[in-house]
């Protein structure tokens, strides 16, 4: 599904992502970590097509990022997600249907679709200014679902959560299992990455220092945090 192929990103001297190589397999839920400025967002910003790589290469489906049909089937989540308190999450949802080339009738089903997916139906139509921190997130994830993408991009999606709003989440996404749908998961939560994804990679200034299944990072009796703090306090 992705390829990452040597990709370094610079802005000026600063090195932000340096000889970075992964893939990503169809159906994987696969979470890229790393402490803040380690190069997770310039990676995400790059398979979203916003910033292109300075050198390397990167492609979807075969497709380099720098082409717009790549993001087709991307349905993206951005950490500081907010829907504009004058609108419904109806309203929010069916303006990004709009963006997907729905409209009318098609529009408002596969709005009340991804309503029912993320637990929000009977709450849809009231104004996102009443919302709390979980509604809106619930409302950004069936954003991302609209159309029935491919690969799901999520960045910090439980960020500011209390715990049951978490939970919601985790089991949104574990939902989607059965629809083959690839997750790439940005979450400094790492027990939540624990429980919920495949693989992971560690990213520690610009470079990949770990990358492995879950099971494979965690089979010595170590947390996925363990893991974590060890390879980036070596580094």
């Amino acid at each position: 599904m992705i390829v990452l192929d040597a990709v370094t990103k610079k802005f000026g001297s600063l090195k932000a992502v340096d000889e970075v190589s992964y893939q990503i397999e169809k159906g994987e839920f696969f979470a890229l970590l790393g402490p803040n400025g380690a190069g997770k967002t310039t990676i995400i910003k790059m398979l979203l097509g916003f910033i292109q790589p300075t050198s390397g290469r990167i492609s979807i489906k075969g497709v380099p990022t720098s082409e717009t049909r790549a993001r087709k089937n991307i349905g993206y989540i951005a950490e500081h997600h907010m829907i504009p308190p004058y609108l419904s999450g109806f309203e929010y949802l069916l303006r990004h249907a709009s963006l997907i080339g729905l409209s009318g009738k098609k529009a408002r089903i596969e709005v009340e679709r991804v309503v029912e997916v993320v637990s929000m139906s009977g709450k849809e139509n009231k104004k996102s200014s009443g919302y709390s921190k979980g509604m809106n997130q619930r409302i950004g994830v069936a954003g991302a679902l609209l159309g029935t993408p491919e690969l799901l991009i999520l960045d910090e999606p439980v960020s500011g959560l209390d715990p049951m709003g978490i939970r919601d989440i985790r089991n949104i996404i574990e939902t989607l299992r059965s629809q083959e749908i690839t997750i790439v998961l940005n979450s400094h939560l790492l027990s939540e990455v624990e429980k919920t994804c495949d693989t992971a990679a560690i990213i520690h200034k610009g470079k990949i220092v770990a990358k492995d299944s879950i099971d494979s990072i965690v089979s010595h009796g170590e947390t996925l945090e363990d893991v974590f703090i060890k390879h980036v306090t070596k580094n």
